[in-house]
């Protein structure tokens, strides 16, 4: 393992890269802990604790909104921008177009999620700020309007900013950018964690202590395994010779993954949660039937069981949903058709788009469930042992897995050229 750090480190280009995107994800906690004024911290703190839902949110901006920061934001309407677009790309006939011309397409695409994640966040910011003045929550107070633009185009920016640092990480080849940021996110809300473990530990504890960390090591364990699983369909290419398997000769796979959809089924499932439960905020203490509505959704949100299953299930329909949309078995079979490729034992056509799409049907079935299952995980936890200080985020640790394969992917990729290159 050494050796391995001291080639990478050798190389001055890779050298240089890693010490860029570091020197980045510095700046960006720094910016983290800038806090608007005008915010009580502990009080904010606190409610995000109690509410679960906030609580996500703040997983996914990398952390930063538990601090009321200038980048409290994070990264979040961008990640909702993307989505849209991915989306957009597959119902717009125009957009797809654009896809297609390749790298100029791409740099479109990119610019449009871009521009749309100002207005995006924008909104967004609008939201919680006026959640947070509210007088039932009253964390934030003697907020004018002078102070609430200020503050609003401050958050903006501090997620254009972030933008621009994602960017920037992500031409260095080190990994995705976006990622990037939230996984340091996580990964700084770690010691604090462990230290709230400390405080609270009871000897009595012990064996529900030792009983996380086995989950802890079970769930990296099976994160890589279905992060990395594919099913690798046989195929072979007419008029290329027979080999001794009676297939062609130079025969090659069609993989499909287990898990197509990464965690993008989480974040669609946390912005549908979140919408009723902020929206009823907004309500609270308002006399006739729209009062107590409002308190009926905020009780049955705060509901772990409700909670946790709806987020189950939401998790477990978009996987197949989001699969659906990007994942084209017909298009699959059609290009086949096309190269002359076909799969051994199953005719061209629509019978190779069938057998595709049961296949594809069957991963996902798993891939959907245990994606589910890491989403419910903290709360099966905390209802199991009641402990509330030492929660394991099976969500928090599928983005660390996942963005640390992914960076090892590409640093391997570029150690690889460079020795392709001295050869």
């Amino acid at each position: 393992m050494w050796k391995r750090f001291q080639r990478i480190w050798k190389i001055k280009e890779l050298r240089n890269s890693i010490l860029f995107v570091l020197g980045m994800l510095v700046i960006f906690r720094f910016t983290a802990h800038i806090p608007i004024p005008g915010v009580n911290p502990e009080g904010l703190r606190q409610f995000l604790q109690g509410n679960q839902i906030l609580g996500l949110l703040n997983v996914f901006s990398g952390g930063t909104l538990e601090n009321f920061s200038i980048v409290m934001l994070g990264v979040a309407p961008y990640i909702t921008s993307s989505i849209i677009f991915q989306l957009l790309v597959i119902v717009v006939p125009q957009l797809e177009e654009i896809q297609k011309e390749g790298e100029s397409g791409q740099r479109k695409i990119s610019m449009y999620t871009r521009l749309l994640s100002v207005p995006l966040a924008l909104l967004q910011g609008f939201a919680l700020i006026k959640l947070l003045s509210s007088t039932q929550v009253g964390i934030i107070t003697d907020l004018n309007t002078f102070k609430f633009m200020s503050a609003l185009l401050v958050v903006t920016a501090g997620t254009v900013f972030l933008m621009w640092i994602g960017e920037l990480i992500t031409e260095k080849r080190i990994g995705n950018g976006i990622s990037l940021l939230i996984m340091a996110g996580i990964i700084t809300a770690l010691p604090t964690a462990l230290q709230n473990a400390i405080v609270n530990y009871n000897s009595s504890d012990l064996y529900t202590y030792v009983l996380f960390l086995v989950i802890a090591v079970v769930t990296v364990v099976g994160v890589v395994f279905i992060s990395e699983g594919q099913r690798n369909i046989p195929i072979s290419h007419a008029g290329r010779g027979i080999s001794s398997r009676g297939y062609g000769a130079s025969e090659t796979h069609l993989p499909l993954r287990v898990n197509t959809a990464g965690v993008i089924p989480i974040i669609f499932a946390i912005s549908v949660i979140l919408f009723p439960p902020t929206i009823a905020q907004f309500f609270l203490g308002r006399p006739g039937f729209v009062g107590s509505l409002a308190s009926f959704t905020s009780e049955l949100f705060a509901n772990q069981l409700f909670y946790g299953g709806i987020y189950f299930v939401m998790v477990f329909a978009f996987t197949y949903f989001y699969t659906g949309v990007v994942f084209k078995p017909e298009k699959i079979a059609e290009n086949l058709q096309r190269q002359g490729a076909f799969i051994p034992g199953i005719r061209p056509g629509k019978e190779t788009e069938s057998y595709i799409a049961m296949t594809m049907n069957r991963l996902l079935f798993i891939g959907a469930t245990f994606l589910s299952f890491i989403a419910v995980l903290p709360f099966l936890l905390q209802a199991a042992t009641g402990i509330q200080s030492l929660a394991l985020g099976g969500t928090s640790l599928l983005i660390i897995v996942s963005v640390a394969i992914d960076i090892a992917k590409q640093i391997d990729s570029q150690v690889t050229v460079h020795e392709y290159d001295r050869i």
